[in-house]
This record gives C-alpha cells, sequence and structure tokens, in this order.
C-alpha cells in the first residue's frame, strides 16, 4: 500500500464536528481566539510532518425554523472567525506544511478571491490550497448577505463559472518568465509577457489586468467536498483533492469509483483526483483508555445539539419529524450530501429520523469513527482504503491537545513503521505533496492548463 496523505481538520470554532466538546476539563479550544493557539498547533502538525492543515468555514450559523435555539449559543455553536485572517499568520510560524483555506463561490467575487489565494500562495512559498464551496448553511448566510437563496443546483453552475474565471486569471494573465527584476534596465516585468484579460461567462465577467505575478503553483491546489450528484459532477471538473464523509465503506468506494469514472470522462487521469476521507483517530497503547475516550464522545451531546448540527446542513429540523419515517425522496437548496448519506441501499434501508438523529448527536458531521490501541487502528485504517480505494484521511480532532498528542505520539510511528507515513518532508509545494517532485503546478490533464498564457484564452464553457 501507497503511503497515506493525512491532512488535520479544524474549524475557528471552539467545538469540534459533533457534540459540545468545548466543555471536557482537558480541552484547550475555549482558546481558539488566541493567534498562539493556532501557531503552536501549526508548528506541531509540521513537526510531525502532516501533509496540510484543512481550514473549514461556513458564514451561516445553526438554526431550527429560522430560530438560533439558545443551546446553539449557550454550547458555543454559533461561535466562528475568520479563517482567511489567520494564513499569513500560519505560513509565517511554519516552512513546509500545506495550508488550505475554504472560500465561497456565493458571497464574494472571483477576481477579489483570486488576488488573496495568490498573495497567499506567495507568502507560504506555494504551500495553499483552495476548498471550493458553494455556500454551506446556504440559507442563514445568504440571509446574512441579503440575497435570495440560490438552487443548489445552480450554486454549481455559478462555481463553474467562478473557478473558469479565476484559472483565467491564475494561468492566463502572466506568462512564465515574465517578471524580470532589472534595475539596470528598468524594467520590472516584460510588458509583453502580460496579458489583458477579457471574460465573459454566464454568471461572472472580467475585462482588464491581474495584478499579482505568477505565484509558485499559479492556481492553488483545489479541493472540493460533497457527493450529491451535481458535486461530484463538480469534482471530476474541476477538483484536484477531493474530501469524502467516511460512512460506510460499500458507499465510499462508490463514491470513488464513481468521481473517477467522471474524472475519466472529462478526459483526466483517474489518479488526477486524490480522494480523502474524514476520520476521528481515539486511541491510546491501554484499551481499557481508547474505549472510555470513544465512549466519552457521546457525553458531550443532546439531542438538541444533533437536530441543530443537522440543521446547519440541510435547512431540515428532525424534530420536527416523525421519529419513525425516514428522509426518503426529500431534497434540500441547502445541503444534500447529508440528506444522501440516509437514503436506501443495496446494503441497507433508509435510516429513520430516530436513527439520524441518534447518530448525529454523537457523531455530527464526523465521518469515520476509529478506536483502539495504535496497532489496532493502523490495522482498521489500512482496511478501510484498501476496501474504498481512497488515498488519506482528514483528521478530525475531539480534543486539543488530547486528540493530536494521541496521534502524533502514537499513531504516526505505527504507520512509519509500516512505511505508510513519511519520515520527513521532501516536496516543497503542496501539489508536489500530492502529486510528486516537478509537480509544481496544475496537471496537462486538468481543463485548467488550457488557460495558461501564450494561449488564447477561453470562453466560458461552465454549464
Amino acid at each position: 500500500m501507497k503511503p497515506l496523505i493525512l491532512g488535520l481538520f479544524q474549524t475557528v470554532t471552539p467545538n469540534g464536528t459533533s457534540g459540545n466538546s468545548w466543555r471536557h476539563p482537558d480541552n484547550t479550544t475555549v482558546n481558539y481566539r488566541s493567534l498562539t493557539y493556532w501557531t503552536s498547533l501549526a508548528q506541531r502538525a509540521e513537526a510531525a510532518k502532516l501533509d496540510f492543515i484543512f481550514l473549514a468555514d461556513s458564514f451561516g450559523y445553526p438554526s431550527l425554523n429560522g430560530v438560533v435555539p439558545h443551546a446553539a449559543i449557550e454550547d458555543a455553536d454559533l461561535s466562528r472567525s475568520d479563517p482567511l485572517v489567520l494564513v499569513s499568520a500560519l505560513a509565517s510560524a511554519t516552512e513546509r506544511i500545506g495550508l488550505v483555506l475554504t472560500s465561497a463561490t456565493t458571497y464574494d467575487l472571483p477576481y477579489s478571491n483570486a488576488r488573496r489565494f495568490a498573495t497567499l500562495d506567495h507568502f507560504s512559498n506555494g504551500r495553499v490550497g483552495w476548498n471550493i464551496v458553494t455556500g454551506s448553511s446556504a440559507d442563514t448566510a445568504s440571509a446574512l448577505f441579503g440575497l435570495d437563496l440560490t438552487k443548489h443546483s445552480d450554486r454549481y453552475a455559478v462555481a463553474d463559472d467562478y473557478v473558469d474565471l479565476s484559472l483565467t486569471l491564475w494561468e492566463g494573465a502572466w506568462q512564465d518568465g515574465a517578471v524580470k527584476a532589472d534595475k539596470e534596465a528598468r524594467v520590472y516585468a516584460d510588458a509583453s509577457m502580460v496579458h489583458p484579460v477579457e471574460y465573459d461567462g454566464p454568471y461572472f465577467s472580467c475585462h482588464g489586468m491581474f495584478t499579482v505575478e505568477p505565484t509558485p503553483q499559479r492556481t492553488p491546489v483545489l479541493f472540493q467536498a460533497g457527493t450529491s450528484e451535481r458535486g461530484k459532477e463538480f469534482a471530476a471538473r474541476n477538483a484536484e483533492c477531493v474530501f469524502l464523509q467516511g460512512t460506510t465503506a460499500p458507499a465510499v468506494a462508490a463514491n470513488v469509483k464513481d468521481i473517477r469514472d467522471r474524472a475519466e470522462a472529462a478526459g483526466r487521469d483517474r489518479d488526477s483526483i486524490k480522494i480523502l476521507v474524514g476520520v476521528t483517530l481515539l486511541t491510546d497503547p491501554d484499551p481499557d483508555q481508547a474505549g472510555l475516550k470513544a465512549a466519552e464522545l457521546a457525553e458531550y451531546s443532546s439531542d438538541v445539539a444533533g437536530a441543530v448540527r443537522f440543521a446547519f446542513n440541510t435547512g431540515i429540523n428532525l424534530l420536527d419529524l416523525d421519529p419513525d419515517s425516514t428522509l426518503e425522496g426529500m431534497t434540500s437548496e441547502v445541503g444534500q450530501s447529508n440528506i444522501d448519506r440516509y437514503q436506501a441501499t443495496q446494503d441497507h434501508p433508509a435510516a429513520t429520523v430516530r436513527e439520524i438523529l441518534a447518530e448525529f448527536r454523537t457523531r455530527g458531521l464526523r465521518g469515520l469513527i476509529l478506536a483502539g490501541t495504535p496497532d489496532e487502528v493502523v490495522d482498521q485504517m489500512t482496511d478501510y482504503v484498501a476496501e474504498t480505494g481512497i488515498d488519506g484521511f482528514m483528521i478530525e480532532s475531539h480534543l486539543s491537545p488530547g486528540t493530536h498528542d494521541d496521534i502524533f505520539e502514537h499513531l504516526l510511528p505505527r504507520l512509519r513503521e509500516r512505511g505508510l507515513f513519511r519520515e520527513e518532508y521532501e516536496e516543497e509545494t503542496l501539489r508536489e505533496r500530492l502529486f510528486g517532485l516537478g509537480q509544481r503546478h496544475l496537471r496537462d490533464d486538468h481543463r485548467g492548463a488550457s488557460f495558461r498564457a501564450g494561449q488564447k484564452t477561453p470562453v466560458a464553457t461552465a454549464p
């Protein structure tokens, strides 16, 4: 088995992805507003040689029937800060670890977003990734911006056009070698190698010059999450790295095959997309302690907290539904993936509302939960990779620093003993780390390669 890709999933909030673990006496996430909290975490993750830190984000907030429950405020599910502000500080505090930032295609214009990411890629020496989202918790977020809620499928059409314009700016505005920085000749950049952008798409247009010179990666590594039909189509068209929820191995395997089939149909190599699954790793050399860590997940949640988390991502209030009913046939303009995961498949019937609420109370948005001794957890990880065909995992924390201590001190050494994780960094840029030395820029089979400077800048082709 090839070495695993491992990223550290984080939100700039006091809570993780399930329950209300901020209340745990050993959890330090209440310090999440401290810059030192984040720079220290990034330095520890870099010392552990993780591939990247992934900063999830949403403008929305939890609500039930349009009202924020007091429980959401009291249990820290409303509190959330902007990860964009963190990235420059994390880049300054580290040298090699990748930094993946979430930015939505719904609430900001492509030019300003492209300018920020290009600047961050310069300041990090090529370590930045863009997690492209169309707008999670879209109902509350849209209201904050005074926008009408856009249909789920239409948001992806907007995102396709948004990415096309971004690629035009990053790949097509400046040719390689345009920057001369020749003081004697008084030429900072060769004007013949810097081109105006002329872009008219179905949703966005841009006419003029892109002011940021080519970065080490040109285009940040493109991440995407979501397993709705339209989400998988978007991934096959645009993504270099896809983040899936770690549900059952057969369900994940089916999604992995579907995404890679779609990529191949779009003219891309099947291995041009790296696929990661979210995982919570609860481990201890003492098997009894490992079991206790798994059991305590359920202690820091409630039915209301589970319902709030589900509504945050789907717009559906489980507490309003018959506990014995299912979500069969339901759709949502807020988010579809967390509805689809509970529909009937060949392997199991549709989950009832009671079952969904019980799972969301403990699991929430967590993917896979693996618990045991370090060797047992490594066995479970390798079995899951073999069954699904994924490339690695996004590690979802339960406690900070406890989760990280256990993984860095106990689990990673076992992975290294089996040749499943690196000893040292070899690559400079994030894309090279994911795709191999020398692959600093987009692969030639990615559609963004056709936007490169010196070629005819394409007109938008977003469906």
